[in-house]
């Protein structure tokens, strides 16, 4: 029962079977915690860094910065972890419907669902005489077949959808240390000082997070620590000017 669903976590080329050759094997890319910590600590350190040297640039009171970090801190770190369960939620509910159409499907017609993946190995260069004994070995175990269809034909493997609540709670916390970052001079000092460290501060977790990318996208580390530094730095370098000219009357 082919469609065309496509989904932002294919695994459409995965070999069937998890086990790789020593040098050949895959990150997990399927949306599981550990993308959503990543992500969650790069998305806090650029958004509180450029919100707390915006606001430094227009008032040196330290009280008003800090409630405005804190401020960020917890209502993005919130926002975050709901859109995280929100967004893998909705598409594991996407998925369990299809798969329980597909599951009908083959249970329903499954002659025509052999034939369905026999062409699909056809089309992928496989004789005919092979791809026809390939789906029915496939065919002759129900939960196989789910499994072979849903990668063939969705691109996804049923068993793993990944957990929202894990993500959520991940990229909450994580979003909350990014951001704790360049808020923490703040709470001893303020002013030029207080600013400067918050800076250096950002700068090494931005390098540090930009490393921790890396081993998601298989880009250099070295290119991709620069690129969240430059992130950062732009991100913070407008907010701060922006501050600066605008100011905040009254505040001394």
């Amino acid at each position: 029962m082919a469609r065309s669903l496509r989904l932002p976590h294919s695994r459409r080329d995965e070999p069937e079977t998890t086990v790789h050759a020593p040098g050949h094997e895959h990150r997990d890319i399927t949306g599981g915690w550990a993308r959503a910590a990543v992500f969650g600590m790069s998305d806090g350190l650029t958004t509180n860094v450029a919100l707390i040297l915006g606001v430094s640039g227009a008032t040196t009171t330290g009280t008003f910065v800090r409630l405005a970090g804190i401020a960020g801190l917890l209502g993005g770190a919130f926002s975050m972890a709901a859109g995280e369960w929100v967004s893998m939620r909705a598409q594991a509910e996407l998925l369990e419907r299809e798969l329980a159409l597909e599951r009908r499907a083959l249970a329903r017609t499954p002659e025509l669902e052999r034939r369905e993946l026999a062409a699909i190995y056809r089309h992928r260069g496989i004789d005919r005489d092979t791809a026809d004994s390939m789906a029915r070995q496939v065919m002759s175990d129900p939960d196989t077949a789910l499994e072979v269809h849903a990668r063939e034909e969705m691109g996804v493997d049923p068993s793993s959808l990944g957990s929202p609540t894990a993500a959520a709670v991940a990229s909450f916390i994580t979003f909350g240390v990014g951001a704790l970052v360049p808020l923490l001079p703040f709470f001893w000092s303020h002013g030029t000082s207080a600013i400067l460290t918050a800076i250096a501060l950002a700068a090494v977790a931005a390098v540090f997070v930009g490393a921790a990318l890396a081993k998601f996208t298989g880009r250099s580390a070295v290119f991709s620590a620069a690129r969240q530094l430059v992130i950062c730095a732009a991100a913070a370098g407008v907010t701060y000017a922006v501050g600066h000219l605008v100011g905040i009357s009254g505040v001394s």
